[in-house]
């Protein structure tokens, strides 16, 4: 039996770049269906304004948080369908207790794994200042760093990690590895080598974090720990910011403890407009575009519109 009759309403949230809507075929929701895109990040009650009488929201991965406290101001909400499948940033819980249906989408496993190498090889190679200087007259200025004979340290060996250590292997570099649930024979099996923490971060050229967000992984890397790392070592992540303690970041990049960070996540995104990482010369910063490709939009928002189908038909797909 179908889980909702007459007219729908969609509410898709967060297209900065105003594209999504070209990327699935949103008609094949129906005539009865009126889909919203939300083009700009909102928050509090202009979010709840925005959201008000929608059956279905369509998260962007974490780009909006939709906590307890939303929810409940959302009594029209059947459906949460979330790019990929898992979303921290929902609290899945109090959805599921609010009768709520939760749904994501497959992805392509690649997209964020190719960021951060396009996020090491910027910064080994300082790009982005070297170009900024070609486009303001000058001409080069700055020394890289090789990465063939170079050690890498891989923080989390699993889907991504594994990904980008194997291309770490493929450019010469020596590849160590540390999570906490590490697999020492899956490593070694790669080419990996195991170290503890303290031991990949004294000895890497590059550190780069590759862990799912819990309470556990919170601050990973702490001031302690980045006072361990050489100071030409460069700092990468494409993860979660909070990963990181950011606080003591901003500072080691500011005293030159270490050589810089490439960074595409952040502890509040979008990052605020005065916020001390923009002001931080030794940094390569991006909006957090390990997913936005538009093969992996592709896939997002096919699998969104799939599964408004299929929950409306009474058969939901890739259930939470």
């Amino acid at each position: 039996m179908p889980t909702t009759l007459g007219p729908l309403r969609v509410v898709v949230m967060d297209d900065y770049q105003q594209v999504i809507a070209g990327y699935a075929d949103w008609a094949a929701l129906g005539p009865d269906t009126e889909v919203i895109f939300l083009q700009d990040h909102l928050e509090g009650p202009r979010l709840i304004a925005a959201l008000a009488g929608a059956d279905v929201v369509v998260a962007v991965r974490e780009r909006t948080a939709l906590p307890v406290q939303v929810l409940d101001q959302l009594p029209d909400l059947k459906l949460i369908v979330t790019a990929g499948m898992w979303n921290a940033a929902i609290d899945v819980d109090a959805a599921r207790d609010r009768g709520i249906e939760l749904c994501g989408t497959g992805g392509v496993p690649h997209s964020a794994a190719e960021l951060t190498w396009a996020l090491i090889l910027a910064c080994a190679r300082h790009i982005p200042a070297e170009d900024a200087l070609i486009r303001s007259g000058g001409w080069q200025s700055t020394v890289g760093i090789d990465l063939e004979g170079h050690t890498l340290g891989v923080i989390g060996l699993g889907r991504l990690g594994t990904r980008v250590a194997t291309i770490g292997l493929a450019f010469g570099m020596r590849v160590v590895a540390w999570s906490p649930n590490l697999d020492h024979d899956h490593a070694r099996s790669l080419g990996i080598t195991p170290v503890t923490k303290q031991q990949l971060l004294v000895g890497s050229d590059i550190v780069t974090l590759h862990l799912k967000l819990s309470d556990r992984s919170r601050n990973t890397l702490t001031a302690d720990d980045l006072r361990s790392m050489k100071r030409t070592a460069y700092l990468i992540n494409s993860s979660r910011g909070p990963l990181i303690e950011e606080a003591a970041l901003v500072q080691a990049l500011s005293q030159g403890r270490i050589a810089g960070a490439g960074l595409d996540v952040y502890d509040v995104e979008p990052l605020p407009t005065d916020h001390p990482l923009r002001t931080v010369r030794n940094t390569v910063l991006a909006p957090h575009l390990g997913y936005v490709t538009a093969d992996t939009y592709r896939r997002f928002f096919a699998d969104a519109v799939d599964d408004i189908l299929a929950w409306r038909s009474g058969s939901p797909v890739r259930r939470l």
